[in-house]
């Protein structure tokens, strides 16, 4: 006779609703305050209306995974009106522009005569919306620029208060990088910030992404948390080519929501190389569309977990053009109780003849309390495709690997480092800026040596 257990099986703890509090007035008082014609009042009142009625998670896949919790935002405002003084800043080596805002206000702005002289504009939204409206109007796109069932992405585009727009002519191509580094740190600050992106046809550009901590910025005990929410909207024209290249950074005292919406147009290409480090919650959503024949995008993106951050990383790429290709990796090695949730759809349409298209999602747990998920899926009404596939594992890191190298005479902690900095180089591999390049690798090392202790066995 088999007895019921007496002690009550532990609750399973529902999900914390996002907490920062927003609400139609404070739509309409950013809008006051940063100015606009009335058709951006109504394009915030829309995204705010979506905000209200969608759910946090549209996906009846990925709704288990929704982890909110370390999402407190009961004490942080949202930052209403970005400071108009930006002071003279210098542009680094190796560049072509740098765009800088700190906590919301624009630090400053820099071109090179060669990029300026090629008519190629690096401006803040609220200046292009003052200056050229309708061109303001066209990049922003109505709904179209951003998932329209994703609630945070309406968010964003109902409470922005900052934003960055690089707009490329025609032919023009740039042949050192972009920069533009958004800094957060300041406790009790939400943040919403938009940046578009568009190349004219037959336009080549790479960007450098960095979202990194407020410079001399330190923790504060019992402070409300920080908040960044930033969307990445790119369209591009016929045959141009753009390189995004993103190192995520930030203090663990901001969450981070980040949206990348791309439109890639017939012939075009673009390249992600997307860096996931900081921040104690980041919610990352890419979506692809390839609309043009022969449209090409090449996404890889990494997480490097450590402690109790959690990383839930999702993408959707949806084939529409002839003969496009996707060629989409993630890639998650996760130290102490660390999280990641990495989940993946390729949609491939009725239209989308001779689609070549791959999926995959690896994670590497390097302790036995992380715990990573790997969530890739095919949606395919072609049946006319070069490829279709997706793969996925999850598991420790692979002895055979380690095996090798210790039979060469490397030392096991070395051989562990090697094979997880080396899982990780795709990413790194991508970055355009070398000294950003640099820093990454040595980000990545100084996080491995943290999270093991080989630093203070170095130093011991």
């Amino acid at each position: 006779m088999t007895v019921a257990s007496t002690r009550p099986r532990p609750q399973r703890q529902g999900l914390t609703d996002f907490t920062l509090p927003v609400a139609r007035a404070d739509v309409a008082a950013i809008h006051a305050a940063m100015g606009g014609p009335d058709w951006l009042l109504a394009e915030r009142e829309a995204g705010f209306d979506a905000f209200e009625a969608l759910p946090s998670e549209p996906n009846m896949l990925y709704t288990t995974y929704i982890d909110l919790r370390h999402a407190q935002l009961a004490a942080t405002e949202l930052h209403r009106a970005p400071s108009a003084e930006p002071a003279a800043i210098e542009l680094p080596d190796g560049a072509d522009g740098l765009l800088v805002i700190t906590d919301g206000d624009l630090t400053g702005v820099a071109l090179s005569p060669e990029a300026a002289a090629a008519g190629v504009e690096l401006t803040t939204l609220a200046d292009l919306v003052a200056r050229r409206p309708e061109r303001a109007r066209e990049l922003l796109g109505g709904s179209t620029t951003l998932p329209s069932d994703d609630r945070f992405a309406q968010l964003t585009r109902a409470a922005w208060s900052q934003g960055v727009v690089l707009d490329v002519p025609a032919g023009v191509h740039l042949t050192r990088p972009i920069v533009v580094r958004w800094a957060a740190g300041l406790a009790g600050r939400a943040v919403i910030g938009r940046t578009l992106i568009a190349l004219a046809d037959g336009a080549e550009v790479s960007l450098l992404e960095e979202l990194v901590a407020v410079d001399g910025a330190a923790p504060q005990a019992d402070a409300p948390q920080g908040f960044l929410a930033g969307t990445l909207e790119v369209h591009l024209g016929r045959d141009a080519k753009l390189d995004v290249a993103s190192l995520q950074e930030l203090p663990e005292t901001v969450i981070a929501f980040q949206h990348r919406n791309a439109i890639v147009g017939e012939g075009a290409r673009l390249n992600w190389a997307l860096a996931q480090l900081g921040s104690r919650l980041v919610r990352s959503r890419v979506d692809n569309r390839l609309e043009g024949d022969r449209a090409h995008v090449e996404q890889v993106e990494i997480v490097f977990g450590s402690e109790d951050q959690l990383f839930d990383l999702t993408s959707y790429t949806r084939h529409l053009g002839r003969d496009t290709t996707g060629n989409l990796l993630s890639k998650g090695a996760l130290l102490d109780q660390a999280r990641s949730f990495m989940k993946g759809m390729i949609v491939i349409e009725k239209t989308a003849v001779g689609t070549d298209s791959f999926l995959g999602e690896f994670g590497m747990n390097l302790s036995k309390a992380a715990r990573s998920v790997a969530i890739p899926s095919l949606e395919i009404d072609q049946p006319d495709c070069r490829r279709a596939a997706h793969s996925s594992s999850v598991g420790p890191i692979d002895e055979t690997q380690l095996f090798y190298l210790e039979s060469r005479g490397i030392p096991p902690d070395e051989a562990r480092k090697f094979i997880v900095l080396g899982f990780l180089e795709p990413v790194v591999a991508r970055v355009p800026v070398a000294d950003a390049r640099d820093r990454l690798r040595a980000q990545l090392e100084a996080k491995w040596d943290a999270g093991t202790g080989a630093g203070a066995d170095a130093a011991a």
